[in-house]
C-alpha cells in the first residue's frame, strides 16, 4: 500500500537529518530486543524494561547529553543550549504484557532522532536547550496506576494510594521501585524537573481508527477527554421466573437494558463516547427475576460543559426507567478526570507541521489518557501528534502502522519541535 500523500523534505535539514528511516529500523530492533511472536513485554520496573532502557542509552551514547534518572525513575535525556527555557519531547519505553511495538516507544525514539538533527544543524548547543524524557510506568500494567512518572512530574500523584499497590504476586510499588533504585519516599521531587520547560511535544500512534477511517497519516490532537466513570446498581425485587406474571415484575435487569441505546444516543447528540462495560445481576439464576442489577458506565468528551451534560442525561434516564418498573436506582461514582485541553498555540504549529509534511491534517481528541495530560495539568504549554493505527487496535500484538507513516510522523515531529523553538527564541527576544 502506498501513500497518497507527498513527503516534503525540509530545506533545513544538515547533514541528511532527521532520517526517520533509521527511526523505523531501531524500532524494529528494539522489537527484537524485547518482544516475541506474543508482543513486546517491556512491563515496568521489571528486567526486560530495564534492558530496554540500558538499549535506550546506548542509542544516545554518540550525543553530548547530560542523562539522568530523577526521583521518580523518568529518564531524561538533556542536549544543553544557550538558554534554559526547554523544549521537552515525551514518550514511555513500557508497555503492556503482550503489547504493540509501536505503543510508547515511537515517542521516544522519534525524539532521539530530533535530537540528533538538532544537535547536527547547531553543534551540540542550540539556543534553547532540548530534552527527551522516558516516562516510567506510562501504562500502569503492573500496579495498577497509569501515569506514575508524569503525575510525580506534575505533582498530581496520589502518594498515599501509590504506595499501597501491590502487584498479582504481592509485591508492593515501594519495593518494586526500590529494586531499580527509586526511592518511593522520594519519588515527587520528581516536580523540579519541571523548571525551565517551556513547551511539551508528544508523538503517539492513536490507537483508535479515526486517522485509518479517514485515510490520514497524521492528526493534531486538542487533548484528552474528561471522563465519568460510575457504577449503577438498579434494585428491584426476586420472584419465580414460572409464576410471576410480567406486569407484576419488579425486574432490574429491564431497567438497567434500557440504558443500551440511551447512552448510545447520548453519545451522539454530544458527540462524545458512552460505554457500558459491565454487568452483573443478583441472585443470578435462571429461574428468579433479577433482584439487583449493576453496570458500569464510562463517559468520556474533551469539553467539560458537554460531559457535565452527557452525565446528566444519563442519570435522568436511569432514573425515569427505574420509577417505569417500579424499582430503584444508585449511581456511585468510580473515576472522575477534567477535560485537558492542549495549548492553542502549538495546536497551531503541529497542524501546519503535519500539512508541510503530507498536505492534509486533521484535529481530533485523544480518548485515552496519555502523559502529555499530565504534563499539561503542570501548566506547560503541551501538543500531542497522532500517527495512523491499522486495524485501530493497540495494546495487542497485531498494533502497526505503515512504515512509510511513521517515517511522515518523524518529519512532522521534527518540524514541530523546529516552530516551538523558533517560537521560544522570538518570544524571548
Amino acid at each position: 500500500m502506498r501513500s497518497a500523500y507527498p513527503v516534503a523534505v525540509s530545506t533545513n535539514d544538515t547533514h541528511g537529518f532527521p532520517d526517520p528511516k533509521r527511526t523505523v529500523d531501531e524500532l524494529k530492533e528494539l522489537r527484537a530486543l524485547t518482544g516475541d511472536e506474543d508482543g513486546a513485554h517491556r512491563v515496568a520496573f521489571t528486567d526486560t524494561w530495564l534492558k530496554a532502557r540500558a538499549w535506550l542509552q546506548e542509542k544516545v551514547s554518540g550525543l553530548p547529553l547530560e542523562i539522568h534518572n530523577d526521583a521518580a525513575g523518568n529518564t531524561w535525556f538533556t542536549l544543553h543550549g544557550e538558554s534554559e527555557q526547554c523544549v521537552v519531547i515525551g514518550g514511555h519505553i513500557d508497555s503492556v504484557p503482550n503489547g504493540g511495538w509501536l505503543d510508547g516507544c515511537l515517542n521516544v525514539m522519534a525524539g532521539v532522532e530530533v535530537l540528533r538533527r538538532i544537535h547536527a544543524e547547531y553543534g551540540g548547543r542550540p539556543p534553547v536547550t532540548v530534552r527527551v524524557v522516558d516516562w516510567a510506568d506510562e501504562e500502569g500494567a503492573r500496579f495498577g496506576k497509569s501515569l506514575f512518572g508524569s503525575s510525580a512530574f506534575s505533582g498530581n500523584l496520589d502518594i498515599g494510594e501509590a504506595r499501597r499497590l501491590k502487584d498479582r504476586d504481592g509485591i508492593a510499588l515501594p519495593d518494586a521501585l526500590a529494586r531499580c533504585c527509586i526511592d518511593f519516599s522520594k519519588v515527587m521531587d520528581a516536580g523540579m524537573e519541571r523548571k525551565h520547560a517551556a513547551a511539551y511535544l508528544e508523538l503517539h500512534i492513536e490507537q483508535g481508527p479515526v486517522l485509518l477511517d479517514l485515510d490520514l497519516p497524521l492528526g493534531v490532537v486538542l487533548g484528552t477527554c474528561g471522563v465519568e466513570r460510575w457504577a449503577i446498581t438498579f434494585r428491584g425485587q426476586a420472584a419465580h421466573s414460572g409464576s410471576t406474571p410480567m406486569d407484576r415484575r419488579k425486574d432490574a435487569f429491564l431497567a438497567a437494558a434500557k440504558m443500551a441505546p440511551e447512552i448510545y444516543e447520548i453519545a451522539e447528540r454530544h458527540g462524545g463516547v458512552c460505554t457500558i462495560g459491565s454487568c452483573t445481576t443478583e441472585p443470578g439464576i435462571v429461574t428468579s427475576v433479577v433482584a439487583e442489577c449493576r453496570i458500569t458506565l464510562d463517559q468520556r468528551h474533551l469539553a467539560a460543559d458537554s460531559l457535565a451534560a452527557m452525565l446528566a442525561q444519563a442519570q435522568a434516564a436511569s432514573e425515569r426507567f427505574a420509577e417505569e418498573g417500579k424499582i430503584s436506582v444508585q449511581w456511585d461514582r468510580i473515576l472522575q478526570i477534567e477535560p485537558v485541553p492542549f495549548d492553542e498555540r502549538l495546536i497551531g504549529f503541529c497542524d501546519a507541521a503535519i500539512m508541510e509534511t503530507c498536505g492534509v491534517s486533521h484535529r481530533m481528541p485523544s480518548g485515552p489518557l496519555h502523559d502529555a495530560a499530565e504534563v499539561s495539568r503542570a501548566g506547560i504549554p503541551t501538543v500531542m501528534m497522532f500517527v495512523q493505527s491499522l486495524h485501530g487496535i493497540s495494546h495487542n500484538k497485531i498494533e502497526d502502522t505503515l512504515e512509510e507513516h511513521l517515517e511522515l510522523s518523524v518529519r512532522a515531529m521534527d518540524r514541530l519541535a523546529r516552530k516551538t523553538m523558533e517560537w521560544l527564541v522570538g518570544s524571548a527576544g
